[in-house]
């Protein structure tokens, strides 16, 4: 009886903090990410292109939200909680199994990793339907998607994270920056070339130490777009650590054709040391 009474307390917990941090997130928040930034539909179309490899077997396994949503958990081997956590947000093309590898690095290094789903179950096969997956996404529900996935990394008996962080890629890189604004509790967000918000007011909710991983060769996030988000994060009083590498958009991803294994080792370095730094310590 009284582990089912400890599980029905930790749901009912959840559900107050997700409704109350739904209500209480400031208006910018919800703001859709840029699709395509600096560039056309087109131009970042041809950005995008997925390699045939196949992604590494998965560790982890499927767990539902309390918004309703699917998400892929992955934690340590023998780990208990607490744990330190990491929001793991995909690219524009949906929660693939590339992403759920990437969960599945981030638990070998001590993390429990949530992968998020905020394309209700879809996945895209090419860039025309990844575009239009992105502009479907509702940012209301996505916001309040990011908040259940919070709300289970402190709840959930196997993590009781006390410190919880977030990582996206492109589209998530965008997602990781406006969950930082919606979660103060956040300790740490790194941003993988996602379009940034430059408006120091916008920024100022954020609590959580901000990495921020661009490309100089990257038309949508051009180097001055870069500078301006650097700029606006000194100004709302964030602290912050920006790192440019001579490297296309999209250099990170393996299962991509405009992977760079030299510029995406020395980039999962620097997200490796600061996620140390900022959740484990």
């Amino acid at each position: 009886m009284k582990p089912d009474m400890k599980r029905l307390t930790w749901v009912l917990a959840a559900a107050l903090m997700l409704g109350a941090c739904a209500t209480s997130s400031p208006a910018e928040v919800a703001r859709t990410p840029s699709a395509t930034g600096a560039v056309s539909e087109e131009e970042f179309k041809a950005m995008h292109t997925l390699r045939t490899d196949a992604a590494p077997e998965r560790r982890g396994q499927p767990v539902e939200l309390f918004d309703g949503s699917k998400a892929y958990l992955s934690l340590p081997p023998d780990a208990k909680g607490p744990l330190p956590a990491v929001i793991v947000i995909h690219e524009w093309w949906g929660l693939n199994e590339h992403v759920q590898a990437w969960a599945d690095r981030l638990a070998a290094e001590g993390y429990a990793a949530l992968a998020v789903d905020l394309y209700h179950g879809k996945v895209g096969a090419n860039p025309d339907e990844a575009l239009a997956l992105v502009k479907a996404v509702d940012p209301d529900q996505a916001t309040k998607t990011l908040l259940a996935a919070h709300a289970f990394l402190k709840g959930d008996p196997r993590i009781q994270a006390v410190r919880t962080g977030s990582i996206g890629w492109c589209f998530g890189g965008g997602w990781s920056l406006r969950t930082a604004m919606a979660i103060p509790e956040l300790s740490a967000a790194v941003i993988y070339y996602g379009h940034p918000v430059t408006d120091p007011q916008q920024l100022s909710t954020i609590k959580a130490q901000v990495l921020g991983i661009f490309g100089t060769k990257d038309k949508s996030i051009p180097p001055e777009t870069v500078q301006a988000f650097e700029k606006a994060l000194d100004e709302a009083g964030v602290r912050s650590r920006i790192v440019e590498y001579d490297a296309d958009h999209a250099f990170a991803n393996p299962s991509g054709a405009r992977y760079d294994e030299r510029s995406a080792a020395s980039a999962w370095a620097e997200t490796s040391a600061f996620l140390a730094r900022t959740l484990k310590r």
